[in-house]
């Protein structure tokens, strides 16, 4: 059987994107299946094609037997009949005889068609597949198809992907033929066929966005921390940079805010609130209730992340959004529980006693009880690059910063400015209580002796240590000291 199908398998290949090897094996298959339908058995068909894979032959290889001696003429044939194909065979040989495929009864094509179109499909559905299984996270751009209960049909090239109803902005609405961009959020494979879920609410979706619109993110310059969104509303970016001359923030808004608002015209003009992470709790619950002020933020438990935020009473409503929106994203962005107050709710709060140093560094009161800050990181505004300095050369207490001289610290690295801002914080907030020598205390009791006065032991008249008579009455005078033991 000799058969053009280079068009075929081209076509195949150009509109399903199987590749040309398992488009001849399927051929093959089709080709061996209508065979053992016609002769019951396929253990001796052989398909072969040309090098350029342009036509296809089926074999049935025989073995050669003396004439009259065929008992199964599927695999045998007589020397006569061989040595028209072969001029040279000889009996006990095996020689390859072509089978016409017109001897394939009209059942056995239909039923080899069959197994070509489910072998095609199932080839097909592997093909794509993988394809989009590797594109897992990444952005797609469709077309609108169609829409049936919620569900909008997207054509993205190869297949159909579906956009379901919770996966869409509440914000948008899409008509026949919108471009649609979205996320490949899930690719899953059931007996139905190949799905692939698309999706524009998820945090990842507006994270690829911001790849696309901000190169610093893509060349990882600067890093997305965390993503937390309400699809339609509001989402809360926490960025940082890599880089000390790169301002996060700054690159993510870009100039004139034109990466933003290519952002925000892509989400159908969602609020993004862009803020800067910080490794401190304090300063990062601050930022993340922005667009609101927060005047300072108190730590309530460490362990169970519980913060108070305390805001002027201008800024409590903003602080908190619409039905509470901002604060329950902050809570979700900073992973604490966080609880707003005006600073006259604040005042009213009983809070616990490891708060109460809070309470005064609010209200500036400097008072601060002896020993209560004992490292340098507890200082309320220290600088952080000072601090970690300090910790790296093993200084973590302010006693121990203290007890070092001015050039053993400017040989850690550290520069005068610095010095004297954290001294002055020290002087501000701790009270440094010296320890006296045993020769001062002695001084200062001496001094107390000199100054306080007795009674003459004959008269009664007051006398002094320093005297040796008594005024009043002259009797002599002597004074004794009794070690304590």
């Amino acid at each position: 059987m000799g058969t053009d199908i280079s068009q075929a398998i081209r076509q195949i290949n150009q509109d399903r994107g199987i590749p040309e090897e398992l488009i001849l094996r399927t051929i093959e298959d089709t080709l061996v299946a209508a065979y053992k339908h016609r002769f019951g058995n396929a253990d001796n068909a052989v398909v072969r094609f040309d090098e350029d894979n342009l036509e296809v032959w089926i074999f049935a290889k025989k073995r050669i037997v003396e004439q009259d001696g065929v008992y199964d003429p599927v695999v045998e044939i007589d020397l006569d009949e061989a040595k028209e194909i072969e001029p040279d065979a000889e009996i006990g040989d095996e020689i390859l005889v072509e089978v016409d495929p017109k001897q394939f009864d009209r059942i056995a094509v239909q039923s080899a068609k069959q197994k070509a179109h489910q072998t095609i499909r199932d080839i097909q559905k592997d093909s794509l597949f993988s394809e989009y299984k590797d594109k897992e996270g990444e952005i797609i751009i469709g077309y609108y198809q169609r829409e049936r209960n919620g569900t909008i049909y997207v054509d993205i090239g190869k297949i159909e992907g579906i956009l379901p109803k919770k996966y869409q902005s509440p914000r948008e609405i899409y008509h026949v033929n919108d471009r649609i961009k979205a996320l490949i959020a899930e690719v899953k494979k059931d007996s139905s066929g190949l799905q692939i879920v698309l999706s524009r609410t998820h945090t990842d979706f507006v994270r690829a966005i911001f790849e696309l619109e901000v190169p610093e993110i893509y060349d990882k310059t600067v890093e997305i921390h965390k993503i937390v969104r309400e699809p339609g509303f509001r989402t809360k970016l926490a960025v940082y940079s890599n880089r000390d001359d790169v301002d996060p923030v700054g690159a993510c808004v870009g100039l004139k805010g034109v990466r933003i608002q290519a952002v925000i015209k892509e989400l159908e003009g969602e609020k993004i609130d862009i803020l800067k992470y910080d490794p401190d709790p304090r300063r990062f619950i601050k930022n993340a209730l922005s667009p609101a002020e927060v005047r300072d933020v108190i730590i309530l438990d460490e362990g169970k992340h519980q913060a108070l935020a305390v805001v002027n009473d201008s800024m409590l409503s903003l602080a908190i959004g619409k039905q509470g929106l901002n604060v329950r994203l902050a809570n979700r962005l900073v992973d604490w529980n966080i609880d707003v107050k005006t600073e006259s709710q604040f005042a009213e709060m009983d809070i616990a006693a490891e708060s109460r140093r809070a309470v005064s560094e609010l209200f500036g009161d400097t008072e601060v009880i002896d020993n209560e800050i004992s490292r340098i990181g507890e200082l309320p505004g220290v600088n952080i690059r000072t601090a970690q300095a300090l910790l790296d050369n093993g200084i973590d207490f302010i006693e121990d910063f203290l007890g070092l001289e001015q050039e053993e610290l400017l040989a850690k690295g550290l520069s005068a400015s610095e010095l004297d801002g954290l001294r002055k914080l020290i002087e501000e907030y701790v009270e440094i209580i010296e320890e006296e020598t045993e020769e001062e205390t002695q001084e200062d009791e001496s001094e107390e002796n000199e100054t306080e006065e007795y009674e003459c032991p004959e008269c009664g008249a007051k006398i002094t240590v320093e005297m040796t008579t008594c005024p009043n009455c002259g009797i002599g005078l002597s004074f004794e000291y009794e070690e304590e033991e």
